[in-house]
């Protein structure tokens, strides 16, 4: 593959995935974000997803603002979801079936209360918080894990199949 191309994917991939972000970063629990790395990892592998996580990563700051917590919490772990969902897709090449279905929704899952938790041991560190501030922020933060939770289970269900076959279709 060219760089060209390569670098085209991943520049076409981020600027969905902020576009995504920002129109509905108003709507508290509520993003696609997840899905739409998802999809493009699994169908574009490992390499291709740490670039995007990478580059999504630091471009958001010009948007949403330059924080070292969020900037260090994305990186942590969109890296790690772009590692594992790339190479879930190769090892899930081909046909969908059920079952790989719920395993790839249940991994969402799975990482977005991951992204949840780390950012509960993230922030209070970089911060210094007070113990007994640390434990409010992480009570505080299920109040947000619970709506992503669920948007993310009805997302990818709803969005993978379509998605993946979308990016494969048309292998930008």
């Amino acid at each position: 593959m060219s760089k060209t191309k390569f670098i085209v994917r991943v520049a076409m991939c981020v600027a969905m995935l902020i576009g995504s972000q920002l129109a509905l970063s108003s709507i508290s629990g509520v993003e696609v974000v997840t899905v739409m790395m998802l999809c493009f990892c699994f169908c574009y592998g490992i390499r291709h997803g740490v670039a995007v996580a990478i580059t999504f990563s630091l471009l958001r700051c010009f948007i949403f603002g330059f924080q070292i917590n969020v900037i260090v919490l994305y990186l942590i772990y969109y890296i790690l979801f772009a590692v594992y969902f790339g190479w879930l897709g190769g090892r899930f090449s081909g046909e969908m079936s059920v079952l790989r279905t719920v395993i790839v929704v249940a991994s969402a899952v799975v990482f977005t209360a991951f992204f949840t938790l780390l950012d509960d041991i993230i922030t209070p560190l970089m911060y210094a918080f007070h113990p007994n501030v640390a434990k409010i922020y992480f009570f505080n933060s299920l109040y947000a894990v619970i709506p992503q939770s669920i948007c993310t289970v009805v997302t990818v269900s709803v969005c993978f199949y379509p998605l993946t076959r979308v990016i494969r279709k048309i292998n930008f």
